[in-house]
């Protein structure tokens, strides 16, 4: 199939888990004919699309319309795609890590009185690190952490945690103090742990998968825009080893390069 866009000579155009299918496209006369095609392939094994939940996102003007049994498929700029919100353009991490945060302090609300009551603060700890930790981590290790991203996740734990132990900043107690005092798990050294172990365990993928292939792909067929390129999802790793991908395949080596790695993020992240 000679549709999708090409990644080293061979197409990528959808896609899929259980039952999500994601289309992927050069432009959107050749997402109409996908769709058409998707169409009729449910439709053989008795299965329907749900216009309702299906969405359009494009980087082009969009010039033309898609519509499944005569209802046009909304167009849209932001998406929430298996559990991330997904955005055109170089602010869509910002986006995503501001709705974790407020989904965090959703979770973070919902026990509200448990984290003001009189229980201990070690039964304290283990509820915000089982209910509201992964929350603000859900699927992080997937994002490029910046400096800047860290410092603002680090920044809502500690008042969350200044919340648990019923202080404010007025009190003057340092973080070191606070810290000490709930003893939760660091949210930027969680985040580094899923992605240095996520990194490895695709590193190690030898099924040709796309998530390993695209990790190293670098478009030739479009000019880099003038300026700082962005930072990209593997350079803190390879600060640690400029040979991450080799480096993965021996595990007990790995692993003992974890510490490092988690080291230079919550140094970083202050």
């Amino acid at each position: 199939m000679t549709k999708g866009i090409k990644i080293d000579g061979e197409y990528l155009n959808n896609l899929r888990f259980a039952d999500d299918i994601l289309i992927i496209a050069e432009d959107l006369g050749m997402a109409r004919e996908m769709v058409q095609e998707l169409v009729v392939g449910t439709e053989i094994v008795g299965l329907n699309i749900n216009i309702s939940k299906t969405k359009i996102m494009t980087n082009l003007v969009p010039n033309q319309n898609i519509s499944i049994g005569g209802k046009e498929i909304e167009l849209v700029d932001i998406y929430i795609y298996l559990g991330h919100e997904i955005m055109i353009g170089r602010d869509n991490q910002t986006h995503e890590l501001k709705r974790r945060v407020g989904l965090g302090w959703a979770a973070f609300g919902k026990l509200r009185e448990t984290f003001k009551s009189e229980l201990p603060t070690c039964l304290k700890r283990k509820v915000f690190d089982q209910c509201v930790l992964p929350v603000l981590t859900y699927g992080a290790e997937t994002l490029t952490l910046t400096k800047a991203a860290a410092t603002k996740l680090r920044v809502t734990q500690r008042r969350m945690e200044r919340s648990m132990l019923g202080i404010t900043l007025r009190d003057r107690i340092t973080n070191e103090d606070i810290r000490r005092r709930t003893g939760v798990t660091d949210i930027i050294e969680k985040i580094a742990r899923l992605k240095w172990r996520w990194a490895g365990h695709i590193a190690r993928m030898t099924d040709g998968r796309w998530t390993k292939r695209l990790l190293e792909w670098r478009p030739r067929e479009n000019k880099r825009n003038v300026g700082r390129p962005p930072t990209r999802w593997t350079d803190d790793l390879r600060r640690i080893n400029k040979n991450w991908i080799r480096a993965a395949q021996d595990r007990r080596g790995w692993k003992h390069e974890e510490g490092a790695y988690v080291q230079q993020w919550t140094l970083e992240a202050g």
